[in-house]
Protein backbone atom coordinates (compact mmCIF):
# COMPACT_ATOMS: atom_id res chain seq x y z
CA UNK A 1 0.00 0.00 0.00
CA UNK A 2 0.80 3.08 -1.02
CA UNK A 3 1.91 5.68 2.15
CA UNK A 4 1.82 9.38 1.29
CA UNK A 5 4.54 11.80 2.19
CA UNK A 6 4.54 13.72 5.95
CA UNK A 7 5.69 17.11 5.77
CA UNK A 8 7.64 17.60 8.73
CA UNK A 9 9.02 21.74 8.82
CA UNK A 10 12.81 21.54 9.89
CA UNK A 11 12.14 24.29 12.62
CA UNK A 12 9.87 22.72 14.52
CA UNK A 13 12.07 18.96 14.59
CA UNK A 14 14.65 21.09 15.69
CA UNK A 15 12.46 22.36 18.51
CA UNK A 16 10.69 19.14 19.09
CA UNK A 17 14.08 17.23 18.83
CA UNK A 18 16.87 19.36 19.84
CA UNK A 19 14.97 22.28 22.51
CA UNK A 20 12.94 20.05 23.80
CA UNK A 21 14.68 16.74 23.43
CA UNK A 22 11.40 14.89 22.72
CA UNK A 23 12.70 11.10 21.83
CA UNK A 24 12.15 10.37 17.81
CA UNK A 25 8.99 7.98 19.07
CA UNK A 26 7.60 10.99 20.76
CA UNK A 27 7.85 12.83 18.09
CA UNK A 28 6.51 10.59 15.77
CA UNK A 29 3.35 10.08 17.62
CA UNK A 30 2.58 13.73 17.61
CA UNK A 31 3.45 14.20 13.77
CA UNK A 32 1.79 11.14 13.07
CA UNK A 33 4.47 9.34 11.50
CA UNK A 34 6.75 6.66 12.07
CA UNK A 35 10.75 6.89 14.61
CA UNK A 36 12.36 5.96 11.34
CA UNK A 37 10.53 9.02 9.31
CA UNK A 38 11.45 11.29 11.91
CA UNK A 39 15.34 9.51 11.59
CA UNK A 40 15.45 10.60 8.45
CA UNK A 41 14.09 13.91 7.91
CA UNK A 42 17.10 14.62 11.00
CA UNK A 43 19.81 13.38 8.56
CA UNK A 44 17.66 15.20 5.75
CA UNK A 45 17.53 18.64 7.71
CA UNK A 46 21.53 18.05 9.05
CA UNK A 47 19.94 17.48 12.65
CA UNK A 48 22.34 14.94 14.45
CA UNK A 49 20.41 12.44 16.11
CA UNK A 50 21.41 11.62 20.22
CA UNK A 51 23.27 8.68 21.09
CA UNK A 52 20.82 6.01 22.93
CA UNK A 53 20.50 5.66 26.67
CA UNK A 54 20.57 8.40 29.63
CA UNK A 55 24.28 9.28 29.34
CA UNK A 56 23.55 10.88 25.99
CA UNK A 57 20.51 12.61 27.07
CA UNK A 58 21.26 15.83 28.73
CA UNK A 59 25.29 16.75 30.14
CA UNK A 60 26.63 19.79 31.56
CA UNK A 61 29.24 21.97 30.56
CA UNK A 62 31.63 19.72 32.82
CA UNK A 63 30.78 16.53 30.76
CA UNK A 64 28.65 15.06 33.82
CA UNK A 65 25.34 13.75 33.49
CA UNK A 66 22.48 16.45 34.36
CA UNK A 67 20.10 15.42 37.05
CA UNK A 68 16.83 16.63 35.21
CA UNK A 69 13.23 15.55 36.52
CA UNK A 70 12.69 12.49 34.56
CA UNK A 71 16.41 11.16 35.46
CA UNK A 72 15.41 11.53 39.24
CA UNK A 73 12.38 9.75 38.66
CA UNK A 74 14.12 6.94 37.10
CA UNK A 75 16.40 6.58 39.85
CA UNK A 76 14.16 6.63 42.85
CA UNK A 77 12.35 3.09 40.83
CA UNK A 78 15.35 1.79 40.29
CA UNK A 79 16.93 2.38 44.14
CA UNK A 80 13.15 0.88 44.88
CA UNK A 81 12.05 -1.43 42.76
CA UNK A 82 14.90 -2.09 39.96
CA UNK A 83 18.04 -4.57 39.69
CA UNK A 84 21.36 -4.01 39.44
CA UNK A 85 22.89 -7.41 37.89
CA UNK A 86 26.22 -8.40 39.29
CA UNK A 87 27.82 -8.75 35.85
CA UNK A 88 28.38 -5.12 35.82
CA UNK A 89 26.07 -4.07 33.06
CA UNK A 90 22.43 -5.13 32.96
CA UNK A 91 19.45 -3.12 35.07
CA UNK A 92 16.03 -4.38 35.30
CA UNK A 93 12.65 -3.10 36.83
CA UNK A 94 9.85 -5.49 37.17
CA UNK A 95 6.13 -3.85 38.20
CA UNK A 96 2.88 -5.16 37.27
CA UNK A 97 2.13 -1.14 35.93
CA UNK A 98 3.07 -1.43 31.86
CA UNK A 99 2.49 2.51 32.78
CA UNK A 100 5.46 2.94 35.21
CA UNK A 101 7.83 0.81 32.62
CA UNK A 102 6.75 2.78 29.67
CA UNK A 103 7.31 5.90 31.65
CA UNK A 104 11.46 4.42 32.40
CA UNK A 105 11.78 3.72 28.78
CA UNK A 106 11.10 7.38 27.96
CA UNK A 107 12.73 9.04 30.97
CA UNK A 108 15.80 7.20 30.28
CA UNK A 109 15.43 7.28 26.41
CA UNK A 110 16.15 3.26 26.31
CA UNK A 111 14.49 0.94 23.85
CA UNK A 112 14.32 -2.07 25.69
CA UNK A 113 11.29 -4.44 25.38
CA UNK A 114 8.41 -4.95 28.11
CA UNK A 115 8.32 -8.36 28.14
CA UNK A 116 6.06 -10.94 30.69
CA UNK A 117 7.56 -11.71 34.07
CA UNK A 118 6.50 -14.25 36.90
CA UNK A 119 5.24 -12.90 39.65
CA UNK A 120 5.46 -14.12 43.29
CA UNK A 121 2.56 -16.01 44.68
CA UNK A 122 1.27 -16.96 41.25
CA UNK A 123 1.33 -13.32 40.22
CA UNK A 124 2.24 -11.94 37.00
CA UNK A 125 4.35 -9.12 36.08
CA UNK A 126 5.89 -7.03 33.75
CA UNK A 127 9.90 -6.65 33.45
CA UNK A 128 11.82 -4.00 31.28
CA UNK A 129 15.72 -4.99 31.11
CA UNK A 130 18.84 -3.85 29.28
CA UNK A 131 22.26 -3.36 29.32
CA UNK A 132 24.42 -0.02 29.75
CA UNK A 133 27.71 -0.07 31.69
CA UNK A 134 28.21 3.68 31.68
CA UNK A 135 25.06 4.17 32.86
CA UNK A 136 25.37 1.30 35.65
CA UNK A 137 29.00 2.39 36.65
CA UNK A 138 27.20 6.23 37.13
CA UNK A 139 24.62 4.52 39.44
CA UNK A 140 27.55 2.94 41.38
CA UNK A 141 29.20 6.20 41.59
CA UNK A 142 25.86 7.85 43.17
CA UNK A 143 25.12 4.86 45.64
CA UNK A 144 23.41 2.42 44.05
CA UNK A 145 24.79 -1.05 44.80
CA UNK A 146 23.84 -4.84 43.02
CA UNK A 147 21.36 -6.94 45.63
CA UNK A 148 20.29 -3.84 47.37
CA UNK A 149 17.67 -4.64 49.43
CA UNK A 150 19.63 -4.95 52.39
CA UNK A 151 22.44 -2.43 51.33
CA UNK A 152 20.86 0.49 50.25
CA UNK A 153 22.10 3.53 52.07
CA UNK A 154 22.23 7.57 51.05
CA UNK A 155 22.06 8.40 47.75
CA UNK A 156 23.75 11.81 45.88
CA UNK A 157 20.92 12.87 44.69
CA UNK A 158 20.57 16.70 44.60
CA UNK A 159 18.18 18.75 46.15
CA UNK A 160 16.99 20.27 43.72
CA UNK A 161 15.25 17.34 42.09
CA UNK A 162 14.69 15.10 45.41
CA UNK A 163 11.13 15.37 45.05
CA UNK A 164 11.19 13.87 41.54
CA UNK A 165 13.37 11.23 43.27
CA UNK A 166 10.64 10.73 45.97
CA UNK A 167 8.23 10.61 43.78
CA UNK A 168 9.98 7.61 41.69
CA UNK A 169 10.80 6.09 45.21
CA UNK A 170 6.89 6.00 46.52
CA UNK A 171 5.75 4.90 42.38
CA UNK A 172 8.28 1.89 43.55
CA UNK A 173 7.84 0.70 46.87
CA UNK A 174 5.38 3.29 48.33
CA UNK A 175 1.54 3.97 48.79
CA UNK A 176 -0.94 6.30 48.76
CA UNK A 177 -4.12 5.49 50.80
CA UNK A 178 -7.41 7.15 51.06
CA UNK A 179 -10.01 6.17 52.60
CA UNK A 180 -13.52 7.52 54.64
CA UNK A 181 -13.26 6.49 58.38
CA UNK A 182 -16.84 6.18 59.71
CA UNK A 183 -15.85 3.90 62.66
CA UNK A 184 -17.14 6.57 65.28
CA UNK A 185 -20.50 7.41 63.69
CA UNK A 186 -22.16 5.40 66.40
CA UNK A 187 -21.30 8.00 68.48
CA UNK A 188 -22.48 10.82 65.86
CA UNK A 189 -23.63 10.84 62.43
CA UNK A 190 -20.84 13.82 61.78
CA UNK A 191 -18.07 11.52 62.99
CA UNK A 192 -16.68 11.23 59.22
CA UNK A 193 -12.94 11.47 58.69
CA UNK A 194 -11.18 11.77 55.05
CA UNK A 195 -8.13 9.52 56.23
CA UNK A 196 -4.64 9.84 54.12
CA UNK A 197 -1.36 7.91 53.98
CA UNK A 198 1.61 8.31 52.08
CA UNK A 199 4.14 5.78 52.32
CA UNK A 200 7.45 4.37 51.48
CA UNK A 201 8.87 0.43 52.84
CA UNK A 202 12.51 -0.76 52.35
CA UNK A 203 14.65 -3.64 54.11
CA UNK A 204 17.22 -1.31 54.63
CA UNK A 205 16.79 1.36 57.78
CA UNK A 206 19.37 3.91 56.64
CA UNK A 207 17.91 4.58 53.71
CA UNK A 208 14.69 5.21 54.60
CA UNK A 209 16.02 7.18 57.33
CA UNK A 210 17.80 9.44 54.73
CA UNK A 211 14.87 9.81 53.45
CA UNK A 212 12.88 11.37 56.29
CA UNK A 213 15.69 13.51 57.12
CA UNK A 214 16.22 14.83 54.04
CA UNK A 215 12.53 15.11 53.85
CA UNK A 216 12.46 17.47 57.11
CA UNK A 217 15.24 19.48 55.89
CA UNK A 218 14.09 20.53 52.68
CA UNK A 219 10.19 20.19 53.49
CA UNK A 220 9.49 20.66 57.23
CA UNK A 221 7.86 17.19 57.00
CA UNK A 222 8.85 14.69 60.16
CA UNK A 223 7.09 11.50 59.00
CA UNK A 224 7.07 8.47 61.17
CA UNK A 225 9.36 5.31 60.77
CA UNK A 226 8.32 1.57 62.08
CA UNK A 227 9.70 -1.53 62.05
CA UNK A 228 7.92 -4.91 61.55
CA UNK A 229 9.85 -7.33 63.04
CA UNK A 230 10.59 -11.24 61.12
CA UNK A 231 12.01 -13.78 62.21
CA UNK A 232 12.32 -16.11 58.75
CA UNK A 233 12.36 -12.80 56.74
CA UNK A 234 14.58 -9.59 56.92
CA UNK A 235 12.51 -6.80 58.88
CA UNK A 236 10.84 -4.24 57.22
CA UNK A 237 10.51 -0.80 57.82
CA UNK A 238 8.14 2.06 57.26
CA UNK A 239 8.02 5.77 56.07
CA UNK A 240 4.74 6.96 56.79
CA UNK A 241 3.49 10.64 56.33
CA UNK A 242 -0.05 11.03 58.00
CA UNK A 243 -2.85 14.18 57.73
CA UNK A 244 -1.48 17.00 57.40
CA UNK A 245 2.00 16.17 56.60
CA UNK A 246 0.65 13.58 53.93
CA UNK A 247 -0.79 16.71 52.11
CA UNK A 248 1.89 18.84 51.80
CA UNK A 249 4.18 15.42 50.88
CA UNK A 250 1.65 15.03 47.65
CA UNK A 251 1.65 18.76 46.61
CA UNK A 252 5.47 18.91 47.26
CA UNK A 253 6.52 15.95 45.19
CA UNK A 254 3.44 16.67 42.26
CA UNK A 255 4.31 20.08 42.51
CA UNK A 256 4.66 20.18 38.09
CA UNK A 257 1.57 18.62 36.55
CA UNK A 258 3.18 16.77 33.87
CA UNK A 259 6.40 14.87 35.88
CA UNK A 260 7.11 11.59 34.76
CA UNK A 261 5.03 9.54 37.65
CA UNK A 262 2.87 6.23 37.89
CA UNK A 263 -0.46 7.43 36.30
CA UNK A 264 -2.50 5.34 38.85
CA UNK A 265 -0.53 6.52 42.09
CA UNK A 266 -1.27 10.41 40.85
CA UNK A 267 -4.94 10.11 40.21
CA UNK A 268 -5.18 8.65 43.83
CA UNK A 269 -3.78 11.90 45.05
CA UNK A 270 -5.13 14.21 42.16
CA UNK A 271 -8.13 15.13 44.78
CA UNK A 272 -5.90 16.57 47.15
CA UNK A 273 -3.47 18.77 45.15
CA UNK A 274 -5.55 21.24 45.41
CA UNK A 275 -6.00 23.47 48.38
CA UNK A 276 -9.34 23.37 49.54
CA UNK A 277 -11.40 26.39 50.96
CA UNK A 278 -12.29 26.35 54.24
CA UNK A 279 -16.15 26.59 55.68
CA UNK A 280 -16.68 29.32 57.83
CA UNK A 281 -17.43 27.34 60.26
CA UNK A 282 -16.32 23.76 60.27
CA UNK A 283 -18.87 20.88 61.80
CA UNK A 284 -17.61 18.36 64.30
CA UNK A 285 -15.73 15.11 63.58
CA UNK A 286 -14.89 17.04 59.95
CA UNK A 287 -11.05 16.39 59.43
CA UNK A 288 -9.29 19.79 58.12
CA UNK A 289 -7.87 19.62 54.35
CA UNK A 290 -5.14 22.20 53.46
Amino acid sequence: MHVSYIPIDADLLRRLYVDQRLTAEAIAARLGCSPITVFRRLRRFGIPARPRGPLHQARTLGGDLAWLAGLAWAVGLIATDGNLSGDGRHLSVVSKDRDVLETLRVCLNIRAAITSHPGGHGHSALRVQWGDRHFYDWLLSIGLTPAKSLTLRPLAVPDTVFPDFLRGCIDGDGSIITYIDRYNTFKKPTYVYTRLFVSLVSASPPFLEWIRATVQRLAGLAGHLTVKRATLHSDLWCLRYAKRESLALLRWIYREPNAPCLGRKRKIAAEFLVPRTPSPRRGPGRPVVL
